[in-house]
């Protein structure tokens, strides 16, 4: 890990804000036509729905439910939305374990504070790879995009996703060595937390691949 751990730190805990004030006034997906009026009703049905072939619909749909009336009955904005609240979820991890790795005593073992920075190296890794795969899901709302270039695009989608989740995935295995305390079950609970939303939105990025148009 490099030396100079601040300015990264200090980067990922502003950016925090500044992204999720930025993503949320942007609209939830490029169309090339108004999408005709849904209920909220109808929405939230839908993302019940779709929530179902998640592994954790129930996170699925109560962090999701809200953004109803954005969403409507469409593939592409649903999986937009998870993977903003996916993101925003690794953001607030990424800017916990900056602040513990400034404030945490680790009573000289090394191994503890190797693997906080190893988890913090890796969050930081899949905070870069969802904002990769939300760069690519507006290029696939792209309006005329032909079915060839919408699959290839969702692929790149797709590997940015499972990355990031592989990266959220690997961020405690460093704790494995680690004897147990406060410190090393909080940033593990914290982290399978980050993985639900983060499985959850590469399940809906899988099925609007799967409904092969943009």
């Amino acid at each position: 890990m490099p030396a100079a751990m601040p300015g990264p730190l200090l980067l990922f805990t502003f950016s925090l804000t500044t992204f999720l004030l930025y993503s949320y006034s942007q609209p939830i997906l490029t169309v090339a036509s108004p999408a005709p009026a849904v209920s909220q009703s109808s929405g939230a049905d839908y993302i019940r729905s779709s929530c179902g072939a998640t592994l954790y619909p129930k996170i699925c749909y109560t962090s999701l439910s809200r953004y109803a009336s954005a969403v409507q009955q469409s593939p592409g904005r649903l999986a937009r939305v998870a993977i903003n609240v996916s993101l925003s979820k690794a953001l607030r991890m990424t800017a916990y374990l900056s602040n513990l790795t400034r404030q945490a005593d680790f009573g000289g073992d090394h191994r503890a504070e190797a693997a906080l920075q190893d988890c913090f190296s890796n969050m930081g890794d899949a905070v870069d790879e969802m904002r990769g795969s939300l760069k690519q899901l507006w290029q696939v709302g792209a309006a005329g995009l032909s079915t060839d270039s919408f699959q290839f695009q969702m692929s790149n989608v797709q590997t940015w996703m499972s990355a990031a989740l592989t990266d959220e995935e690997t961020c405690t295995d460093g704790f494995e060595d680690v004897a147990d305390g406060a410190v090393k079950t909080e940033v593990c609970d914290r982290a399978a937390d980050a993985k639900k939303f983060t499985s959850n939105a590469l399940a809906l990025v899988n099925a609007y691949a799967a409904a092969g148009t943009p």
